[in-house]
Order: C-alpha cells, then sequence, then structure tokens
C-alpha cells in the first residue's frame, strides 16, 4: 500500500520536473510569423482546428513547409498563394468571395430571404382565412360520428 501511495505521489509530482517548452524553429521573428499565418489557415485533417492548433502529421509537415517558404524569403500572401494552388480554398478559413464560393457567402441571406418570403406568405393566408359559422345540422352530425366511434 505504501509504495503504491509513493508511486501516486512521484506522478502526481512529475510536472514540477518539466522545463519550459523550446521553439520549434531557430528564427523567433519567423516562427512568431508562422503561428500568426496558420491561425487563419485550416488544418486539412481535422477540419474544425487552426493549423497552429493542430496535432496531426499532415498540419506538422505544413507548419514545416510554411516555415520553409518563409526562410526562402516569401512574403505571407506568397505562402498563402502557395497553400492554396496545393491545397484549394478550404485550406483557408476565409475563402475568398468568387463564383465558385458565392453560394458559401450568399447563401445565409437566400435562406433568411426564403424564410422571410415564407413567413410573409403564411400571414397573408392566415389573414385571409375567415371563420365560417358552424350551424346546427354541422353539429349535430359530428355529435352523431362521435357517438358511433364509441
Amino acid at each position: 500500500m505504501k509504495s503504491l501511495l509513493f508511486t501516486l505521489m512521484l506522478t502526481l509530482a512529475a510536472p514540477l520536473w518539466a522545463d519550459e517548452a523550446t521553439p520549434v524553429g531557430e528564427d523567433p521573428v519567423i516562427e512568431q510569423r508562422m503561428v500568426i499565418l496558420a491561425t487563419d489557415l485550416r488544418c486539412l485533417v481535422c477540419q474544425n482546428e487552426s493549423l497552429a492548433g493542430s496535432h496531426a502529421e499532415l498540419a506538422e509537415d505544413l507548419r514545416k513547409e510554411i516555415r520553409a517558404q518563409m526562410k526562402a524569403g516569401k512574403n505571407d500572401k506568397e505562402v498563402i498563394e502557395y497553400l492554396t494552388t496545393r491545397y484549394g480554398d478550404f485550406v483557408l478559413y476565409r475563402p475568398p468571395f468568387k463564383p465558385i464560393t458565392y453560394l458559401l457567402w450568399l447563401g445565409p441571406l437566400l435562406f433568411l430571404g426564403l424564410g422571410g418570403a415564407i413567413w410573409y406568405v403564411t400571414l397573408k393566408k392566415r389573414r385571409a382565412f375567415k371563420d365560417v359559422p358552424v350551424d346546427e345540422q354541422q353539429l349535430a352530425e359530428a355529435a352523431q360520428l362521435l357517438d358511433d366511434k364509441n
């Protein structure tokens, strides 16, 4: 029991021996540029995570590729062009406004307009609907139908 307790105490104390994380890249300026750029790019594997926060192998490879492009002297726009040429606009969190993405950008407005039109037509029909008075014969027929079911 004592050895189990000792092992548990050592396990809980393990984070105390951890050192500060060392930067992955040699150049802190390039590393900072890469992190800022990677937060605006989508991980192709995870799809709901940024490239900067993903732990997938492909994301790590893409971050290395971005670092290599930056070391080669390319600016952020050229790096993004390289990635979109290679992987398409899907790699961008904010795709450009062009014919292939019109539905993506204008879709919410179309659905809002369609919903408003349906709401308007429904209200118009509801206003046009008039209450028809029920006469004694119809009430008697309804009562007869209910009595027949019981």
